[in-house]
């Protein structure tokens, strides 16, 4: 009696080791190079959302200093366009809809002086950018505003 066996056809065998290692160094290689690429475009559009953001809050103070006759001194901060101010009575705030002041993309809160310390401003706004060294409004490193 013979058995009837099924053959199979070539392209039926699947792949072999090889050409699955080889298939995974490609993409080994791949991730590699791409990847840290992804990252560095992380890291660039949280500066950028910190600089837009210092933007915006500045024309918000813009709009405190229009109610108010001037900006929030830095023993007020930020946390004057959320709280009225003791001593501020034409106050017409909150300016932000946070119960409280803005943080940068870090979590860590703006740095604000007034007045500037730099000519040509009115006041200073920066945030520390990700690697949180301390540092004077215009270091390298800081995002202030302009």
């Amino acid at each position: 009696m013979s058995r009837n066996r099924l053959k199979t056809s070539k392209g039926d065998e699947g792949f072999t080791l090889l050409e699955l290692l080889v298939v995974i160094v490609i993409l080994g290689l791949l991730i590699g190079l791409v990847a840290p690429a992804v990252l560095r475009q992380l890291g660039h559009a949280k500066n950028s959302i910190a600089a837009q953001s210092i933007q915006r809050i500045s024309s918000t103070l813009d709009l405190y200093k229009l109610d108010v006759g001037s900006y929030p001194t830095t023993d007020q901060g930020l946390a004057a366009l959320v709280t009225q101010p003791a001593d501020v009575t034409s106050w017409n705030g909150p300016y932000v809809k946070s119960a409280t002041p803005p943080l940068d993309p870090w979590g860590h809160p703006y740095l604000y002086q007034e007045p500037s310390s730099r000519p040509g401003l009115d006041y200073d706004l920066c945030s520390l950018g990700s690697d949180d060294k301390p540092g004077a409004p215009g270091d390298p490193g800081l995002i202030c505003n302009h």
